[in-house]
């Protein structure tokens, strides 16, 4: 008797073949982001937050350009390419991220993102007063406050944090750990081949393989070798890492995985819900629009996290630009 199998299970089969980590490009990443945030605030009901958040984007593109290689200091190690091949091992031999969010000794050179984010948006006319006061006082706050203030975004913690002045932090993160993955001399070109950057895994499947952070959406990839497979998108360094399909990226039950989506909205964008531990996460489908950005189409899809509330669910992570913590 032939058995014709869905793709779901052709893909399990095949996870050995597949390229296991996408990275980002660091040269147009934040950019790519923040035309797509554009292009959805044009028929968004949250336009003007959409239009700030690519502002923010806009600047991290210019803050990363100017992130040389920072020298070494007492507080933290250089972040060269040299201790790569180390760091890569250690991290494959115990299963942990290569640059963790949590414990990661940062260099103070992070707040210089900080600042060119900060000083971007205060530059420019047609915010809300509001957003401009936060970003002066982030200006202004001294290191240990910020420093402070980026440890409790990192874990995500609920208490202490300044939900106005996270967005903004967070911001300046996610250039930092952009920086930092460059450093690893990892191929990006060569990732999907059998090197050391696909080995790059840790015991803990629901996390990124190089910073440990949650991902904020998941996305179907459309093109080259990474052509129909889901991967799910890190809300801090950016990097994809490969999951099969019709798997909650929250518990990974394969049993009562639900979609949800707007009636009459994109095609290209759905909630997956579990029915197990009762969350969910975006998934977007680059099939069906190839400009889809999991940041930003996350967030501008907040209509679609309003429906699944009023049935119960609970978001898996938070959205980096719309701080809030993991399960609210």
């Amino acid at each position: 008797m032939q058995r014709i199998l869905d793709p779901e299970r052709i893909e399990a089969f095949a996870e050995r073949s597949i390229p296991r980590l996408r990275f980002a490009d660091p040269a147009e990443l934040f950019l790519r982001r923040a035309r797509r945030l554009r292009q959805l605030s044009e028929t968004s009901t949250i336009a003007p937050y959409l239009e700030l958040m690519a502002t923010v984007c806009e600047a991290q593109q210019a803050a990363l350009a100017t992130l040389a290689e920072p020298p070494a200091t007492a507080e933290a190690p250089p972040d060269t390419a040299a201790a790569a091949p180390e760091r890569l091992a250690r991290a494959r031999a115990h299963g942990m991220p290569a640059v963790p969010a949590c414990g990661w000794p940062r260099d103070p050179h992070w707040r210089r993102a900080l600042t060119e984010v900060c000083g971007a948006v205060t530059a420019r006319e047609g915010f809300p007063d509001t957003v401009y006061s936060v970003c002066r006082r982030l200006l202004g706050e001294p290191a240990p406050v910020l420093e402070a203030t980026a440890d409790r975004v990192l874990a995500t913690r609920a208490d202490g944090v300044d939900l106005e002045a996270a967005p903004f932090v967070m911001a300046a993160l996610q250039v930092y750990w952009l920086h930092l993955t460059r450093l690893l001399a990892i191929d990006r070109s060569t990732d999907q081949a059998a090197g050391a950057s696909t080995r790059l895994e840790n015991d803990t499947p629901g996390v990124c393989p190089v910073c440990g952070t949650l991902p904020v959406a998941s996305i179907v990839r459309a093109e080259g070798p990474y052509q129909g497979y889901r991967y799910l998108h890190c809300a801090l360094c950016a990097t994809e890492w490969h999951l099969v399909r019709i798997t909650c990226s929250h518990c990974l039950a394969t049993k009562g995985i639900g979609y949800q989506f707007i009636e009459g909205g994109s095609q290209a964008i759905r909630a997956e819900t579990c029915d197990n531990c009762r969350m969910y996460r975006k998934i977007l489908y680059q099939e069906k629009d190839t400009a889809v950005e999991p940041v930003a189409d996350d967030l501008a899809s907040l209509t679609l996290d309003l429906l699944l509330t009023g049935e119960g669910y609970r978001r898996a992570a938070s959205n980096p630009l719309l701080w809030q913590p993991a399960g609210g």
